[in-house]
């Protein structure tokens, strides 16, 4: 009998063996060609390039979570895969967490990025990548394409079976990036009936697509004229009235991407008004600014339509979710982070961040 149940319990140690997902693979995690890999975007032979710490051509049972983070306005993806390694670092998320930075090139006007064959092109100044414009090499491909074709990929059950929350995060002009990002895309509702919720993180942006023609307002301790030092504070202001602009300063203060007019061409172009605003309130976003992030420094946007949101990217960002959070019924979330300016590594590798990009798991 002892014998018998000896072999039992090796045969169940053995099934379970056996059945047990194996143990993760060291992360890829330095920016270098090592850590990268091509997106065939548009069914290929189109292309761009994402940093990695994780193949998303590969199989794995361990990951559980992803985290997109878009680069800022010098389209330094290797940068800000740096950052998003040390923050999964910080969490020690990094067994379990694919960490991924898409690398939107360009090689377009003054822009001198390398591209390899086929690999797609995109604009080099202005809003258009970071509104979902359209790539000059490839004009049947937007940059939101891109990240479109990331998302499939992540919710493959095929490569990723127990994947269970996706993170799009991104700082500055990535932070512009995904919050039009999160209004206009196509593919949240559908990923997320594959049991892979979405959610957004954008920090820092200096503009944002206001839903309506109404702008803010600043009053009394939100305009730092008026209350020297009201903006070292760590909490959030709640003193922002809301009315019309004077179109006439700025006539183009509310055509996309700083509003919703004159949406004639990109991702966007065939998506009415009333679907953005609803897409917009009903994804969940949380929006960071750092405490101190209230000089015009780090590719700040002084153009017209930008000043019509506020004085500053900390001002702008409050007074937007406080008008759509209240106006027209979302529920985002906000938080200034402690003793930040415009930098995304102290942005995203603080203590009270961390559980934002990288959410518990089941």
């Amino acid at each position: 009998m002892r014998t018998f149940t000896l072999l039992l319990i090796g045969l169940l140690a053995a099934s379970a063996q056996q059945n047990r997902a194996p143990a993760p693979a060291p992360a890829c995690v330095t920016a270098t060609t090592a850590c990268t890999e091509w997106v065939a975007l548009g069914g290929g032979p189109a292309r761009s390039s994402i940093y990695r710490t994780r193949s998303l051509d590969a199989r794995d049972e361990n990951i559980r979570r992803a985290l997109i983070m878009v680069h800022g306005t010098n389209r330094n993806a290797d940068h800000y895969f740096s950052t998003a390694v040390a923050s999964a670092f910080l969490a020690g998320a990094l067994d379990d967490t694919v960490v991924i930075s898409p690398r939107i090139a360009s090689a377009a006007g003054n822009c001198h990025d390398t591209l390899a064959p086929n690999e797609v092109s995109w604009s080099c100044t202005g809003d258009s990548w970071r509104s979902g414009g359209t790539s000059p090499s490839h004009p049947d491909l937007t940059s939101f394409d891109f990240v479109d074709q990331i998302l499939k990929k992540l919710a493959n059950k095929s490569m990723f079976p127990n994947m269970r929350a996706i993170v799009v995060a991104g700082h500055s002009a990535g932070g512009q990036f995904v919050a039009r990002y999160q209004m206009a895309n196509r593919v949240h509702e559908t990923i997320g009936t594959l049991g892979v919720p979405v959610t957004y993180v954008v920090a820092n942006p200096s503009s944002y697509a206001w839903p309506d023609s109404t702008r803010p307002q600043a009053l009394d301790d939100a305009t730092p004229e008026n209350a020297k030092g009201a903006w070292e504070t760590e909490k959030p202001h709640t003193t922002f009235s809301y009315g019309a602009f004077d179109a006439s300063a700025c006539p183009n203060y509310d055509r996309w991407p700083a509003g919703l007019e004159n949406r004639t061409g990109g991702y966007t172009a065939n998506t009415s008004d009333d679907q953005l605003k609803k897409q917009l309130v009903s994804r969940p976003t949380t929006f960071l600014f750092g405490q101190v992030d209230t000089l015009p420094l780090g590719g700040f946007d002084s153009s017209c339509p930008a000043m019509a949101q506020g004085a500053t990217r900390r001002a702008r960002g409050e007074a937007y979710v406080k008008y759509i959070n209240e106006r027209f019924g979302a529920t985002h979330a906000m938080q200034i982070v402690s003793e930040c300016g415009h930098n995304d590594r102290c942005v995203y590798t603080t203590d009270a961040v961390l559980p934002i990009v990288f959410p518990k798991v089941q």
